[in-house]
Parts: C-alpha cells; sequence; structure tokens
C-alpha cells in the first residue's frame, strides 16, 4: 500500500497531467479556455476572481517554496530557522484566507445565482469539490498544526520525498510518519494534477503574458482639416441614373 500511494500514484498522476494536457490540446482547442460567466454575473465575480487568483498565487509561491526549497538552502544564506517558519506560516494563513474567501464566493455564485448556476458543468462541480477539499486540508495543516498546534517541519520529510519523485528515486518511507492531514493533502494535490487537463484550469497555460513586453498601443491625433463627408451610396447611385438619363 506504502508503495502504491507514494511512489505509483503519484507517477500516475504526473502521467495524466502530462498527456492530458496533449490530448486536450490537440482535440479541444476550442475549449481551452476559462469558460467564463461574466456576462451572466459580474457583480460578485468582481470580488471573488480577484480574491480567489491572488490568494491562489500566494499559495502556489509558498508551496513552491517550501518544497522545492531545501532547509540547507535557506541556512546557507543566512535565513534562521525560526525566521523561515514565522513567514511561512503566517504567510501561508494570510494567502489561505485570502484564497477560502474567493473560492467561497466563487461556489456562493453558482448557487444563488439561477442562470450561472445553469452554466455550471458537471466538471465544474468536480473541480470545485477538489479545490474546496484542498483548501481545508491545507489550511487544516497550516492554521491546526502549525499555527495553533504542536507543529510539523514538513521540510525534512514531505518536502525531500516530494524532490525525490522527480530524481526517479522516490523516498516513500519519508511519508510513513507524515501526520494524516499531510498525508492527504499531498495524494489530494497528485489527484487535482490529474484532473487539472480536463478543467477549466488550462486556462492557466494560456495566461496572456506577452502584455508584459509588448510594445504600447501610441494613438495619434489626425493632422489637418478632417475629410469631406462622402455622400451616401443610395445618393450616388440617383446622380448616376440622372447622368445617364441625360445623356440619353
Amino acid at each position: 500500500m506504502t508503495t502504491f500511494v507514494w511512489i505509483v500514484l503519484p507517477y500516475a498522476c504526473l502521467a495524466v497531467f502530462v498527456l492530458g494536457h496533449v490530448w486536450r490540446w490537440r482535440h479541444d482547442q476550442f475549449g481551452w479556455t476559462t469558460h467564463t460567466s461574466q456576462l451572466l454575473e459580474s457583480r460578485i465575480l468582481r470580488w471573488a476572481s480577484p480574491l480567489f487568483h491572488l490568494g491562489a498565487f500566494g499559495v502556489i509561491v509558498g508551496h513552491a517554496g517550501g518544497l522545492l526549497v531545501p532547509s540547507s538552502l535557506t541556512s546557507a544564506i543566512g535565513v534562521p530557522e525560526g525566521l523561515y517558519h514565522a513567514v511561512a506560516v503566517w504567510g501561508g494563513t494570510l494567502s489561505g484566507l485570502v484564497l477560502v474567501a474567493g473560492l467561497v464566493l466563487l461556489i456562493a455564485r453558482r448557487v444563488v445565482n439561477g442562470r450561472v448556476r445553469r452554466a455550471t458543468t458537471t466538471m465544474d462541480k468536480v473541480l470545485y469539490v477538489a479545490l474546496a477539499a484542498m483548501v481545508v486540508l491545507g489550511m487544516t495543516a497550516t492554521v491546526g498544526v502549525n499555527l495553533f498546534g504542536h507543529g510539523y517541519d514538513y521540510r525534512e520529510t514531505i518536502a525531500v520525498w516530494f524532490r525525490s519523485i522527480f530524481w526517479f528515486s522516490p523516498q516513500s518511507h519519508l511519508m510513513i510518519d507524515a501526520p494524516l492531514v499531510y498525508q492527504m493533502h499531498a495524494v489530494g494535490g497528485f489527484l487535482l494534477l490529474a484532473l487539472w487537463p480536463f478543467t477549466r484550469l488550462v486556462h492557466v497555460w494560456s495566461a496572456p503574458l506577452a502584455y508584459l513586453w509588448r510594445p504600447y498601443v501610441v494613438y495619434r491625433a489626425r493632422r489637418g482639416a478632417p475629410p469631406a463627408p462622402q455622400p451616401a451610396p443610395a445618393v450616388v447611385r440617383d446622380r448616376a441614373t440622372e447622368e445617364r438619363q441625360t445623356l440619353a
């Protein structure tokens, strides 16, 4: 069971993540969008979308730092473990609360607004359930265990196991004694990756990053006198008819 959960499952989810995106791009390019429902309702979305995306960005950055940056590196550059822990916990809590607020508004919007609810697909519902479960598990780990609980140093176990997967030398034994909420959060994260290609989350890879370096759009005023107004087509036709009649 340990081998399946901490070795087979991660690789299977990563394979579905990669191949699923290839399949989606080849067979559903017209569906590669956010499927926005802004035209159906914008008042709640005006608050929900920025909160969700801002919180998600903070959570992703925090996870990347905690999982990909080893403790030996932060120690080498002079970051005390206590300072790192405080920034990680409080930063993760703040980002998580912003994400929770945005996700709650997004879900409530699809429940209370009839037009948005009717436009919600089955895959949207599955995605929202998966995101809600991940947020609950993540906040439980951050707030319940690290902020108000006894704490847990995941950088010496979960982070090492996570990096070992991509080195094709998974150290599954590091996950055996991890707290259950961390284990569930890790499994849920890989399952979310497997679900990713088949949901609206694919729009992440189509973010308009080119806007950051494209040239400005320059508007120039027209110089000189404005052109004389042109007669309507019907007027031109009538004039041509009169000229032909006169020549005849």
